[in-house]
């Protein structure tokens, strides 16, 4: 293409000429060097020309900088206090991964449960744009977080079943046999109209929208999930709680179930598995409870914060009842039913006398021959699942599925599980710290998402080594507390007191000592 006459004008260095590239743009007149000439059979000699070396632009020769570099493909930093919090609490979880699933499915499953803990509602089409711009990238290299390379793997677990059991079979061999665990189920909102696990459950035919059930085991002692299993919306609790037994495959531990849970529905299966307890609450109109007195309570329980009456008997069959009434939680009760009464003019003499003595009271049966502080604690302690399923929903913005089928939403259920172990962790991790004192959940990972750091820091970070990014000072001491940074080492105080006498100073106090003594003046000798 013929370059223009104004273009060829410009002043440039000799024996250069000018390229017309014929694409728009600041580079489109090239000026290379003359490198040498190629002499052709029979013909005139051909010039050859060379590199590069400039470009004229805006009508001037511009030389080719070549201390100028290309940009780098990677950001020279990232965000990293959210997501170095969320790996210092599952590299254990990252290693039972690794002995069950490939590693390359390894660093997706992790990338993606952390992207889900540190920003919640994370969706498929933006799980690559938080991938890279976080030390996600860093701690799990190359995962494949396209929106299609997602939804393969999400099918990819969900259709491995045996896969998922021997990971939560790892999880579950930390399981001491005294632990209890605790079983309960949740209810997420399906928006899929392709998959068979979505159904309208009971509480969705009054929402208008179906449902899916999660079923969770949690670890009290531990704090924190072992397992989890979905099903459809529509299985009743009492339905699924044999089968999440047997394919969870819990072989010990006293589970601590909810009225949803029955002990009559896993009869087999306890029967197969000796190290394996129950303690459940029972109706307050079970007859057992009337025929073993279970009313008349024998003390007070002590080292416990609420005032609570008991009692604990032994029932035929070598079961063991134990009857607690709080006295808060019957006045509670009884207000409430009074006051439901009287709103609806409902009140009865007779249904009053009978529920009067029930207010407050919970049963518990169980196989185990337990103290009944254990007892009571135990099942009180059923509310941090209730906190999990919050967290779950709230903090984790994991209320809701949109997956298009059974194996994905079955597979996507599996990552929530390891983002929720990763939270429970977490808010564990924070209030040992004494940082949830002060500021919620929610506000601390958003500070921690604010500490940014560069690519090329050396991997155990310090708060003076120089290379974060516009880090708060109130960042720094957050990550501190929670060991993602070194703190600044502090100056040594000054030791109070007289100042260490010199070598002179101690040969003269020397010398005055040595000698005879002045005698001691007694006014009382004086003449005055």
């Amino acid at each position: 293409m013929a370059v223009p006459a104004d273009i060829r004008a410009v002043p440039r260095p000799k024996n250069t000429i000018v390229d017309d590239s014929g694409r728009n743009g600041p580079k489109r007149y090239a000026v290379r060097e003359r490198a040498s000439t190629k002499y052709v059979a029979g013909g005139n000699p051909q010039p050859r020309n060379g590199k590069v070396i400039g470009h004229i632009i805006n009508y001037e020769f511009v030389p080719v900088n070549s201390d100028i570099k290309l940009a780098p493909t990677t950001p020279d930093m990232l965000s990293y206090g959210s997501s170095a919090l969320v790996r210092s609490v599952t590299r254990d979880i990252e290693k039972d991964l690794l002995a069950v699933y490939d590693p390359a499915e390894v660093v997706a499953i992790m990338s993606i449960a952390t992207l889900r803990v540190i920003k919640p509602s994370v969706t498929a089409n933006r799980m690559s744009t938080h991938y890279n711009r976080c030390f996600v990238c860093k701690d799990y290299p190359g995962a494949a977080m396209s929106r299609n390379s997602v939804g393969n793997l999400l099918q990819k677990i969900g259709m491995d079943g045996n896969r998922r059991k021997l990971f939560y079979q790892r999880r579950m061999s930390a399981t001491v046999a005294d632990h209890h665990i605790a079983i309960d189920g949740t209810l997420k909102q399906d928006t899929s109209i392709v998959n068979d696990l979505s159904a309208y459950s009971y509480k969705a035919r009054v929402r208008g929208c179906n449902d899916v059930s999660v079923l969770y085991a949690y670890d009290i002692e531990l704090m924190e999930p072992i397992c989890a299993e979905i099903f459809p919306g529509n299985s009743i609790d009492a339905s699924s709680y044999p089968a999440f037994i047997r394919d969870n495959d819990i072989r010990k531990g006293i589970i601590v179930a909810d009225k949803g849970f029955p002990p009559s529905k896993i009869k087999d299966e306890l029967s197969e598995r000796p190290d394996l307890h129950f303690l459940t609450p029972i109706k307050r109109n079970d007859v057992r409870i009337s025929d073993n007195d279970m009313l008349l309570f024998d003390g007070v329980l002590e080292g416990i914060d609420e005032h609570v009456v008991y009692k604990k008997a032994q029932i035929k069959g070598g079961r063991f009842l134990y009857a607690f009434k709080d006295a808060r939680k019957a006045a509670k009760e009884e207000s409430t039913y009074l006051a439901n009464a009287k709103k609806k003019n409902t009140f009865s003499p007779e249904q009053y006398a009978k529920k009067k003595n029930l207010f407050g009271v919970i049963v518990l049966e169980s196989d185990q021959d337990l103290d009944p502080k254990v007892a009571y604690t135990c099942y009180e302690d059923r509310w941090l699942l209730e906190l999990v399923f919050k967290r779950y929903k709230s903090d984790e913005c994991l209320d809701c599925t949109r997956e298009q089928g059974d194996f994905s939403v079955i597979g996507s259920e599996f990552i929530n599980f390891i983002s929720t172990v990763a939270t429970c962790r977490i808010v564990k991790k924070a209030e040992q710290a004494g940082l949830l004192d002060h500021m919620s959940y929610g506000d601390l990972m958003d500070d921690l998402s604010s500490a940014w750091r560069r690519t090329d820091a050396p991997n155990d970070p310090s708060t003076d080594d120089g290379y974060w990014v516009h880090t708060l000072k109130t960042v720094f001491e957050e990550l501190e507390a929670l060991g993602l940074s070194k703190p600044v080492p502090k100056p040594e105080r000054k030791k109070r007191g007289r100042k260490p006498k010199s070598k002179d100073q101690t040969a003269l106090e020397s010398k005055h000592s040595r000698g005879r003594h002045r005698k001691e003046t007694n006014l009382s000798d004086c003449n005055l």
